[in-house]
């Protein structure tokens, strides 16, 4: 019988579980009004119909009320309003679950883009030699972050786990119960998290997630594609963020990077001490037996006794191996996939669990800099020459940078900052000590735009008793004047004979970050993508002269606005130009539990990044390089839409519009993450201080999507009206490149929704701007479809493109209150008279509803 497709199997395990569940959830009664969930279905017809006819959303919440209600007061309506939003955001969850518990289903787990499918080519294509060689040194490694994109708490991520579970078994009672829980379970946070409860919440996933999937990714490639032979390289490497990312946190200190370290260690540690117990009760022969019991003592003290280090990663490996040959020669290798199993995990894992990278602002570093000179004058054991950092030419403090080393005494510093920023070098010297060197050995400088960015985080690390540090200087270029001199900085630095002598003591091995989402939000999408990919080119040119492996690392977000999307098609159409050893890349929020969040859907998704890079290196056989018409074609794509979208942000209504009209200001009000909002202190909104995540989400809020999608269609409309469309017909048939910088513009386009703010054309004050969004979204749409040919958006992605419409179905009614409550506080804003109290409930309705939105979107911000 053969396979019915995506779209059906998603219409059969997902749609039809959705109503049947759904139908119970909306009976059960978790209040003394009982008949909420029975009304919210009529609320969203009501919205459905009336955005048919033309309504705004103040007329069709006043309409549902006249409908439904005889004279209600105003506490009632705002009483059921929130109810509503707490049915709408329990939806969403058990969405959530069923999508998770149809997973494996929806999606064939051996076809395209999985290792399966990719050693059965590789036999086909004669490349298996070619494929093994790769997956000696390729590897993928996923970064984990703490960026407040991620709105369930705990309690409710358990509930998904159990919700899907018992959906998977179509366990009806216990459906019934966790619904039940899911009505009860708050989901609003009081208070905002410390950077450690982040990194706790994350762990979660590295614990009950990735230890599992990423040990059965090792597992397959060493047994099916190297045949039974060692693996001897970390397919899957690991990085974390929370308790180590510094840029724009205060709250991140020495302490909690130092606790975060040893959090990560001790659940490895009891990861591995949980399969040790399992392989006790397996391994009961002579000799080996004592090898295991020697294992669980040495890891339950580990665990157990503060500062107990004597137990070390190699007299682990050690132990295991000297089981693994036992059972070999002795015992008829019984068990031995369980021994191996372990052994491999360990090999991936070391006591580290995850790489815990540290990261701070440029500019933050060169006043603490200056800070260090400053006070260090006059002391003894003065390694500085001069008083005032500031006053030096280029060349001197290159020259001092380069050379200076020492001891400073992280706490014998007046400035704060200097403290905490040297406390943090000192803190991955320990981790490294502890968790061995993969524990904590990359530095990443934000907003690098000049050699001195990475001299004086260099210099400070070689300050620190640390002259040859075991330590990556890792360079973030992010805004496009930035990437466009990236090449140029890393130049320098590897003609620097300190820095180089250095590198080579690294292996000559330089990992750059590039930033995805302060280049869109600096660049628009199209220049943001394109700038960042002639940046991988000539940073590749320039690495190879020098004899530098370069690594890539892309700091990217959830949605195609920040970097996400279909990542996979991006890594597997760079070509031959850009450098492909190794692919990283930040996971962020939401995007960790949507695309990471189950076994399956991590290693599915782990494996199509593998694939990806195994594509671009093995089968490509060359592809993916641009011609030069292409090429022209491509830089006056981006050039447009680059001068489209700065004129866009340079609009007078830009700012005042997200100030007044979005969600913006309500982001820092939900408590989701430990970071501030926004980077400045300034009371007045700056567009440079703007995070990237409140940013993108506040125009996913409104349902117009701008970052991922503005400029776009001024770009092609040059085209069109020159009777040149075809040029952009080739690049698209050309470049795999370009054909998912398409693909993923459309997803943007297909979460927009316009009719929802629509009323916004007859603002006084922001009419004509709410048309000039509308107009680029109208041309950007009409000429993707003329582009791709399609009839509609996602044509080519019908599953995708269902489970984007049934959560934003879900979400409508809530995106309704929304704007409901945001025309009620304009409104009473313009009222000298207004009652205060009563913005204050509109304004907790606003932030309230943020929390739905996102998780249905999955991938918002």
């Amino acid at each position: 019988m053969p396979r019915k497709r995506k779209i059906e199997r998603f219409n059969e395990n997902v749609l039809s579980k959705y109503q049947i569940y759904n139908s119970i959830f909306i009976t059960l009664p978790f209040d003394e009004i009982s008949n909420t969930g029975v009304l919210l279905p009529l609320f969203s017809e009501v919205c459905e119909k009336g955005y048919e006819q033309g309504k705004d959303p103040s007329q069709i919440v006043n309409s549902f009320f006249r409908k439904y209600f005889e004279n209600p007061s105003d506490e009632e309506k705002i009483d059921l309003l929130f109810r509503f939003i707490q049915y709408i955001e329990r939806q969403v969850v058990l969405f959530d679950a069923i999508e998770d518990a149809s997973f494996s289903i929806v999606n064939n787990m051996d076809g395209r883009g999985t290792l399966r499918n990719v050693k059965e080519e590789a036999q086909a294509k004669n490349k298996l030699e070619e494929l093994r060689s790769y997956l000696e040194r390729f590897r993928v490694r996923p970064v984990l972050t703490a960026h407040p994109t991620q709105f369930y708490p705990g309690a409710v991520l358990g509930i998904i786990t159990d919700l899907a579970v018992a959906i998977e078994k179509d366990d009806l009672l216990m459906i019934k119960k966790l619904l039940a829980q899911l009505g009860k379970t708050p989901f609003f946070k009081k208070e905002k998290p410390t950077p450690y409860d982040e990194a706790v919440n994350l762990i979660w996933y590295l614990e009950n997630v990735f230890y599992h999937s990423a040990g059965k990714i090792y597992n397959y490639i060493q047994d099916n594609i190297f045949e039974g032979n060692q693996l001897q390289n970390q397919v899957v490497d690991l990085g974390f963020w929370p308790g180590g990312d510094r840029d724009g946190n205060p709250f991140v200190t020495t302490d909690i990077t130092l606790k975060t370290a040893e959090r990560l260690r001790k659940t490895v540690l009891k990861n591995y001490f949980k399969d040790v117990r399992v392989l006790k009760r397996r391994v009961t022969f002579n000799e080996v037996d004592k090898l295991i019991a020697e294992i669980e003592v040495a890891l339950y003290k580990s665990i157990y006794e503060t500062d107990n280090t004597e137990f070390t990663l190699d007299r682990l490996i050690g132990l295991l191996t000297e089981t693994r040959n036992i059972l070999i020669d002795r015992h008829q290798s019984l068990f031995l996939e369980d021994v191996d199993d372990l052994l491999n995990k360990v090999r991936l894992f070391g006591f580290h669990f995850a790489s815990l990278d540290i990261r701070q602002d440029s500019r933050v570093h060169n006043s603490v800099f200056a800070a260090i000179v400053s006070e260090m004058d006059g002391k003894e054991n003065n390694p500085f020459s001069t008083a005032d950092y500031d006053k030096l030419s280029l060349d001197q403090k290159v020259e001092l940078l380069s050379n200076v080393t020492g001891d400073l005494d992280a706490e014998g510093f007046k400035d704060e900052m200097v403290c905490s920023t040297l406390g943090s070098i000192r803190a991955m010297k320990h981790i490294q000590q502890k968790n061995g060197e993969r524990g904590c050995n990359r530095y990443i400088i934000s907003n690098s735009g000049n050699v001195l960015n990475m001299l004086e985080a260099f210099a400070m690390l070689r300050l620190s008793d640390w002259e040859a540090p075991t330590a990556d200087v890792v360079p973030l270029f992010e805004t496009v004047p930035d990437l466009e001199v990236a090449h140029q900085v890393m130049e320098d630095m590897y003609n620097n004979p300190v820095y180089a002598e250095h590198l080579k003591r690294r292996g000559n091995k330089q990992v750059i970050m590039l930033g995805f989402s302060d280049g869109t939000k600096d660049g628009g999408y199209f220049m943001a993508n394109w700038g960042i990919f002639k940046a991988k080119e000539a940073l590749t040119e320039v690495s190879r002269k020098y004899d530098v492996t370069v690594v890539f690392f892309d700091g990217r977000g959830g949605p195609p606005a920040r970097g996400g999307g279909n990542t996979h098609q991006f890594y597997s159409s760079l070509g031959k130009s850009v450098e492909d050893e190794e692919i990283q890349l930040t996971i962020q929020g939401q995007t960790i539990s949507s695309n990471f969040g189950t076994p399956e859907s991590c290693q599915y998704n782990l494996e199509q990044l593998l694939s990806s890079g195994i594509a671009n290196e093995v089968f490509s056989k060359g592809e993916g390089v641009m011609s030069e018409s292409d090429r022209k074609t491509m830089n006056l794509l981006a050039d447009k839409s680059y001068e489209t979208y700065v004129a866009f942000k340079q609009h007078p209504k830009f700012l005042p519009y997200l100030e007044r009209m979005s969600t913006l200001k309500y982001y820092a009000k939900t408590n989701i993450g430990s970071r501030p909002s926004k980077r400045g202190k300034s009371d007045k909104l700056v567009f440079s201080d703007l995070r990237a995540i409140p940013f993108v989400g506040s125009w996913s809020q409104l349902k117009q999507n701008v970052p991922g999608f503005y400029g776009v269609g001024t770009a092609l409309k040059m085209f069109d009206d020159k009777g040149q469309f075809n040029k952009v017909r080739m690049l698209y048939q050309n470049s795999a490149f370009f054909r998912a910088l398409i693909g993923n513009s459309m997803m943007s386009l297909t979460k927009s929704f316009f009719q929802l703010t629509a009323y916004m054309k007859d603002d006084e004050e922001f009419g004509t701007f709410w048309e000039v969004i509308h107009n680029e979204y109208t041309l950007t749409k009409s000429l993707l479809l003329k582009l791709t040919g399609y009839t509609e958006l996602m044509e080519n992605e019908p599953a995708g493109r269902a489970s984007i419409q049934v959560r934003e179905q879900i979400v409508q009614p809530l995106l309704t209150i929304q704007q409901f409550a945001l025309k009620k506080i304009q409104d009473l804003q313009k009222d000298a008279n207004a009652d205060k109290d009563e913005q204050e409930v509109y304004e907790k309705m606003v932030t309230r509803s943020l929390f739905g939105n996102i998780n249905a979107s999955r991938n918002s911000a």
